[in-house]
């Protein structure tokens, strides 16, 4: 059975693009041997993540993240059944919103800034769909 969970942390310590990369990193090389896709959207201090997956491996990766000392505040924002991965081709694909335009993020929440924490998984979901469509995502497996 395939699930998609969406949550929201914010960094336990300043991001940089070495804590960027080494997060990426580790997620594209660990995530095809549990069969995880995903993504991984972050902006100032706050992170989102898609997961998808076979229901324990979903389950056991973010129970990693909510241990894991790099991250605080974390919140489930969305969990269900999927019939099919809409995140299939990135065995974690990125996001930097901080470098999206901001009538992207202002169409989705109350200011053109992101913060999960602010807006309904659902909207969240309907942003990463967006960002999908306008090719705003990089990272795609080959």
């Amino acid at each position: 059975m395939l699930v998609r969970l969406l949550y929201a942390s914010r960094a336990a310590q300043p991001v940089t693009p070495e804590s960027i990369e080494s997060i990426l990193a580790q997620s594209r090389a660990h995530n095809p041997a549990l069969g995880l896709t995903g993504i991984l959207c972050w902006s100032g201090e706050s992170f989102m993540q898609v997961l998808e997956g076979g229901r324990d491996a979903v389950n056991a990766k973010y129970g990693e993240i909510v241990r894991d000392a790099r991250h605080k505040d974390v919140t489930l924002l969305w969990y269900g059944e999927i019939a099919e991965r809409r995140f299939a081709g990135w065995t974690m694909g990125q996001v930097n919103l901080g470098k999206i335009n901001q009538t992207t993020l202002l169409k989705y929440s109350e200011r053109p800034v992101l913060d999960p924490f602010a807006v309904s998984g659902c909207a969240s979901l309907a942003l990463l769909e967006e960002l999908i469509a306008t090719a705003s995502i990089i990272g795609r497996a080959t």
